[in-house]
């Protein structure tokens, strides 16, 4: 629904009304910023826009507004905040609203004024005379988180009006590494569009620019624990530190993912697939064929001895015994040099 009206605006086909409402700020923000770019000249912002917010001014001062003639320009745009006598909800008000006002201007709006109200909350009261009336007149859009696949479609819209092409591999990771928060999932992409230009954007492009959470990170960490790689595993580890991660949280995430490796190790062997195995475990494909082949290169008896050490180590730093970043060095030590392999063994 929001692509449809972003693509409406961008053809000057405008609404008297716009209902923004919901909780998926990015959408809203985005809706809002299009209105004022695409209705009215950079010039005219100044005398041509107008914002309130209804917790503190009366909606007739607002209709009052609309009903003027825009100054110099085409039209004109009133946004109003915080339309909370849309809601169920009882605030404690600072002004009392004349919504008869409102209601007869819904009804007649004036055509050279843009309207658009903005109602950051996650529902409206439907029993309403008000809302049905907005509902019935405006252009009307719920901004409520999207799901997965609506994600991972609205990112292959951005990169295609950008005019450059992704891979499936590329839009899996990315949402991997970010997640569903379409402000950050913008700012990426920005950043992914500047950097390849006109070009193709993969998985390896993915993973050099966007930003990893500390998962993402103790992901890459645990790959050098894999490997053997102590140099490089405490060349992150000591980053995630310096980042102000705490060495408990960072135990948790590194045991949290030897787990879920060690999980996957064990459904191969029973032979279940990528797609079942994803199911069992109830994650992402995509996860389960980056892990697969982590799971094949790591021996079993050598997963279940670094699980069990972790425990150990949990219970001593919450317990308070030594220094926990020491503790969690030690781990590394204790794993990752030649020197302990018999005791590992053992």
């Amino acid at each position: 629904m929001f692509s449809k009206v972003w693509k409406e605006l961008k053809q000057k086909k405008f609404s008297p009304i716009y209902l923004l409402y919901g909780n998926e700020n990015f959408l809203i923000n985005k809706t809002k910023d299009l209105i004022i770019q695409e209705a009215i000249q950079e010039e005219e912002v100044e005398f041509n826009l107008s914002i309130y917010d209804l917790e503190d001014t009366p909606v007739e001062t607002v209709i009052e507004d609309c009903e003027t003639i825009p100054f110099f320009g085409e039209r004109k745009i009133v946004i109003a905040h915080h339309p909370l006598f849309l809601t169920s909800e009882k605030g404690k008000d600072k002004v009392e609203h004349n919504l008869k006002i409102f209601e007869q201007y819904i009804e007649n709006p004036v055509p050279t004024t843009i309207l658009v109200l903005i109602a950051p909350y996650e529902k409206l009261d439907e029993r309403k005379k008000l809302t049905k009336a907005l509902k019935k007149h405006a252009r009307t859009l719920q901004a409520t988180g999207l799901s997965e696949k609506e994600i991972k479609q609205w990112i292959r819209e951005q990169v295609s009006e950008n005019g450059n092409e992704m891979t499936n591999d590329g839009v899996e990771l990315l949402y991997q590494y970010v997640g569903p928060n379409l402000t950050l999932l913008h700012n990426e992409l920005e950043k992914l569009f500047l950097y390849c230009e006109q070009q193709i954007i993969d998985d390896e492009v993915v993973h050099l620019l966007v930003a990893k959470s500390l998962e993402d990170n103790i992901f890459a960490l645990v790959d050098q624990v894999i490997k053997r790689n102590l140099d490089k595993a405490l060349e992150i580890y000591y980053d995630l530190l310096k980042q102000n991660e705490e060495p408990i949280k960072i135990l948790a995430v590194i045991a949290s993912q030897l787990r879920f490796i060690y999980e996957v190790k064990t459904l191969l062997h029973k032979g279940y697939g990528e797609k079942q195995i994803a199911s069992i475990l109830k994650v992402h494909p995509y996860r389960v064929k980056l892990t697969i082949p982590k799971a094949k290169n790591f021996e079993e008896k050598r997963i279940l001895a670094m699980v069990n050490y972790l425990a150990d180590l949990d219970y001593k730093l919450k317990s308070g015994y030594g220094n926990k970043e020491k503790l969690i060095e030690l781990f590394f030590f204790t794993f990752l040099t030649r020197d302990n392999e018999e005791t590992i063994r053992s």
